[in-house]
């Protein structure tokens, strides 16, 4: 099959996901789906994938139809076998808005049962609100120390002013977590953004805690006396009421507001 040919179906997995920076294994490979039906071989780099289950919907870039996003994302979710590798590729799609965790947990829905349980646990993890793999790995520490669970990525406002959207957000307290990975504070203009940020927070009396991807991983009970100790020392008191919009509000495919509890 010579490159950029399309065979009676459509391609999927890691062209789709490619296009949209998705990250994943293997990405020599593309995908291309065909109607169980069909009988084709796998050659070079083209792996043939017989389903059952043909995307209603395409999307034509040049002379290949492309499988629609979530079915991509959830078709290379299944042949992964590291968390870490499917979190990246869901935090991915759902952090540059390519697709909201409806769409993905619809996808998880009328997909395949076998080798879903890591997406599973990935869209669980976007539906909570963490938005990629540290923040996930953070989300994961809290939990097993069975400490209170935060707010993921809300968005804190006084009045109409917006203050900022820490990573984790312990309302009651009064406590915020970031968790500063290279990947996004690389520039010096992201290290001011994130300066200013916390003179905003501490502004209002919030306890802004900082941890690196390698403290959550190496240090998890370093990290956990640190919260655990700002938690309970907590007197929050703003001299102005801080609300939270939560990030666990999301938009569905149909544009209807869908949320963990919803689906």
């Amino acid at each position: 099959m010579p490159p950029g040919a399309v065979a009676p179906g459509t391609f999927g997995d890691r062209a789709a996901t490619e296009n949209v920076g998705g990250r994943c294994q293997a990405a020599s490979l593309i995908d291309v789906l065909i109607p169980d039906s069909k009988q084709r071989r796998s050659a070079g780099f083209v792996r043939i994938r017989a389903t059952a289950r043909m995307p209603e919907e395409m999307y034509a870039v040049g002379p290949r139809r492309i499988a629609p996003l979530a079915r991509a994302v959830g078709d290379t979710a299944r042949t992964l076998s590291r968390l870490a590798d499917v979190r990246a590729l869901v935090a991915a799609v759902v952090q540059q808005k390519k697709c909201t965790p409806a769409m993905l947990a619809a996808e998880l829905d009328d997909g395949p049962v076998q080798g879903s349980a890591l997406l599973r646990i990935a869209v669980d993890d976007v539906y909570a609100g963490t938005r990629s793999n540290p923040e996930a790995d953070l989300h994961d520490l809290i939990r097993r120390a069975k400490l209170p669970v935060p707010e993921f990525n809300p968005k804190l406002y006084v009045d109409e002013e917006f203050i900022g959207s820490p990573d984790a957000w312990w309302q009651f307290a009064g406590v915020a977590a970031e968790v500063d990975s290279s990947e996004y504070h690389l520039s010096p203009e992201d290290h001011e953004r994130t300066l200013s940020r916390d003179r905003r927070m501490r502004k209002y009396g919030i306890n802004v805690l900082h941890f690196t991807p390698r403290q959550i991983r190496t240090q998890p009970g370093e990290v956990i006396s640190t919260i655990k100790s700002a938690l309970a020392a907590a007197n929050f008191h703003p001299p102005r009421s801080v609300r939270a919009r939560s990030a666990t509000a999301v938009a569905s495919p149909d544009g209807r507001l869908a949320s963990p509890g919803t689906r």
